[in-house]
């Protein structure tokens, strides 16, 4: 990734909107303002849903780990937190349509209003994943959470409850959406620059 900047020149120099990852180029498309904007507006609606309630967040490692933490500090009800890991996309852009359990959850979730929260969902088949496997727990309720949604890749038709933004069948990283395991640490989200 190229992110250098040039501090000899003492010029003023306009924010960054494009970006070289992987030999690829970026471009900006959601600022870190208009993503807390939003997460506040779910966190909001979370507190409304579950007031009286204590529900538990479960976070699906890597990417949803900045999604979670920041959406928690918006939840102003008293809510928990566990996570879990699962693997389909390797070091790849697209799905490997095989979904592998890498970290197990720790805390029991039978009675439990359980809140899944994803940083994003295209073809589904990890959200589906998820699901099945936390019905199994015998929760009291179930929900989802998504940072952004691609609606034309969501093959499995998997219900999404809170939804961020949906977007276009691009590539995207930053907010803690890597390629290949890099860029998970910028703080806005950029696509795939197409042109």
């Amino acid at each position: 990734m190229s992110l250098t900047r040039d501090l000899t020149d003492t010029t003023p120099q306009a924010p960054d909107t494009t970006l070289t990852c992987r030999g690829e180029q970026f471009r900006l498309y959601l600022t870190d303002e208009a993503i807390q904007e939003r997460l506040q507006e779910i966190g909001d609606a979370i507190s409304e849903e579950y007031e009286g309630r204590t529900p538990i967040l479960v976070s699906v490692l890597n990417g949803a780990f900045m999604v979670t933490a920041d959406l928690m500090r918006y939840i102003t009800i008293d809510c928990e937190i566990d996570f879990m890991k699962l693997s389909s996309y390797g070091d790849e852009k697209v799905s490997s349509g095989e979904v592998t359990e890498l970290k197990r959850i720790d805390a029991n979730l039978e009675g439990r209003d359980v809140i899944v929260v994803e940083d994003i969902v295209d073809t589904g088949l990890s959200m589906q994943f998820i699901l099945n496997m936390m019905e199994s727990h015998r929760p009291a309720s179930l929900r989802t959470v998504t940072l952004l949604h691609k609606p034309t890749s969501n093959d499995t038709n998997v219900p999404l409850d809170y939804v961020g933004f949906n977007i276009p069948d691009l590539f995207v990283i930053g907010y803690g959406l890597d390629y290949g395991q890099i860029a998970r640490n910028l703080p806005d989200i950029y696509i795939l620059d197409e042109e």
